[in-house]
């Protein structure tokens, strides 16, 4: 593989799977030591931590979230379902910024017409608006490229 077909790959912080297992034997320890007689607190329990476990699933079944290559992008959406999209599928890319109740949190949005796709810092392993600049530059290249195909 040519170091220009290599893909760039964006996955989530490793830290994430092991944080959302650790919540769920939390939460787990929590009800025995607080709920123990309680069903209605086992059933709650129960139930978020078979999410909590899911979502650790998740992040091990599918830890790359967003890859790049000269051709276009790949995704993760839903559980663990990829999207091949190419360059000229994608209308925009940009980054959603927002602050609210003194927090701020930044998105890298690829809207690709019918779908959005939002990555957030977690899900990139990476600043969103640095991989912001390394995919436009990946789209700028391939447009070069089929330009230079043309004039041929």
């Amino acid at each position: 593989m040519s170091p220009e077909t290599a893909a760039q790959p964006w996955r989530i912080k490793p830290v994430l799977p092991v944080t959302k297992v650790l919540g769920a034997v939390a939460v787990v320890v929590l009800v025995a030591a607080f709920g123990r007689r309680d069903p209605v607190q086992w059933v709650l329990a129960g139930a978020v931590v078979l999410g909590l476990c899911g979502w650790a699933v998740r992040d091990l079944v599918a830890p790359v979230r967003l890859a790049a290559d000269h051709e276009g992008v790949t995704v993760v959406a839903g559980f663990a379902t990829k999207h091949r999209l190419a360059w000229a599928e994608i209308e925009r890319i940009r980054l959603d910024r927002r602050e609210r109740l003194g927090l701020r949190s930044e998105l890298l949005e690829v809207d690709a017409g019918h779908n959005i796709y939002l990555f957030s810092v977690h899900e990139l392993g990476a600043d969103p608006a640095e991989v912001l600049t390394e995919l436009e530059a990946l789209r700028d290249a391939d447009e070069a490229q089929e330009s230079n195909d043309t004039v041929r």
